[in-house]
């Protein structure tokens, strides 16, 4: 399985970041590179920048193969 990235968030209840508002969640990708994800991670992130309760995180599919084979 090739990595693929997605960039995930929204904004949260609280500070604690455990629980995202019903209807705030948003998901972007995939992407074929982390580089790929993390321009849109920017502009969520640049976008959001004034609600402390915003947070945006760049999460992956699968391990690549390098790093299972060091595991």
């Amino acid at each position: 399985m090739k990595e693929q990235f997605w960039v995930v968030g929204g904004e949260f209840s609280d500070l604690d970041f455990r629980q995202v508002i019903e209807g705030t969640g948003k998901t972007y990708g995939p992407f074929e590179s982390y580089e790929a994800a993390e321009k849109v991670w920017r502009d969520c992130s640049l976008a959001n920048r004034f609600e402390a309760c915003a947070r945006f995180s760049i999460v992956t599919s699968a391990i690549p193969a390098q790093r299972r084979q060091a595991a």
